[in-house]
């Protein structure tokens, strides 16, 4: 059975860090994007971060960018997301997905492209 297990998510203070971690199961990471996305109360999900399973080349939503790193480690079987220099309105919900086929590179970290999704992890940003 395919399965995603999201894992890292906790309360800290404004300005640090938590990682992430994406466990699959059930099947390879090697032929799927892997995605980042995350929800926060009363707003739609979105794209966080998304790394290709092509070439290694990564999209990162402006409100993120220079703070959250992704990276993936296909022997594992494993994809992470490194949160730096948390803010409060990064608090939300944070989910890891897999997609077999995205339908343009502009596509890599839209929602519903994505096949499999982990079952979410809260951060909470806050002092």
């Amino acid at each position: 059975q395919l399965q995603l297990v999201d894992s890292g998510g906790g309360l800290v203070n404004p300005g640090g860090s938590l990682r992430l971690s994406c466990a699959a199961s059930g099947f390879t990471l090697d032929y799927y994007t892997m995605g980042w996305f995350r929800q926060a109360p009363g707003k739609e999900r979105e794209g966080v971060s998304c790394i290709s399973s092509r070439d290694g080349s990564t999209y990162f939503a402006d409100s993120v960018k220079g703070r959250f790193t992704i990276s993936r480690d296909n022997a594992k079987n494993m994809v992470y997301l490194q949160m730096n220099s948390l803010r409060p309105e990064d608090t939300a919900v944070y989910y890891c997905a897999a997609a077999g086929y995205i339908t343009t590179p502009q596509a890599m970290c839209v929602m519903h492209e994505y096949d499999y999704w982990g079952q979410g992890t809260q951060v909470t940003v806050s002092s």
